[in-house]
């Protein structure tokens, strides 16, 4: 069982799991801005979101690349939890999309000091951009990990 764990892991690209661990970081720094912007501390919270900004950049850089350099990785899960993964994908997938404009729109108004707005849009993009990075993990250990295709 070892030595089979041992191979699988030695078979999942780098990429894959630095997108993982880019996710990782990225709802960390979510959730440390929100409690900090609760909190009051707003200088705090400007830079933790710039920096779950920049890292959710490197981790678009990191994606685009892998996905354009490896050969797709099929699901190997069978049964019930089949749909449940493809379910979760496509919705991480769609809202996956959004998340680059919402960021960095959010972004901006906060920069340029329009806080009704930012508070407005930020209602938004925080929770589509934490399920985003959330479900981006989740999915790599279902695909890597928790079913992994066996060549």
């Amino acid at each position: 069982m070892i030595a089979r764990a041992t191979l699988l892991a030695a078979a999942i690209h780098p990429l894959a799991t630095t997108d993982a661990v880019l996710n990782s970081i990225a709802a960390v720094l979510l959730i440390a801005g929100f409690v900090l912007i609760k909190r009051g501390r707003e200088q705090a919270h400007k830079w933790t979101m710039l920096a779950a900004l920049g890292v959710s950049a490197a981790f678009l850089t990191c994606y685009l690349i892998y996905h354009l350099t490896t050969e797709h990785v099929p699901f190997a899960g069978s049964g019930a939890i089949r749909p449940i993964y493809f379910t979760l994908l496509i919705s991480q997938v769609i809202l996956a999309a959004t998340v680059p404009v919402l960021a960095i729109w959010t972004a901006v108004l906060g920069l340029k000091d329009r806080r009704r707005a930012h508070r407005k849009l930020a209602w938004w993009t925080f929770p589509i951009w934490l399920y985003v990075s959330i479900t981006g993990v989740v999915v790599y250990l279902m695909l890597y990990h928790l079913y992994p295709a066996v060549s």
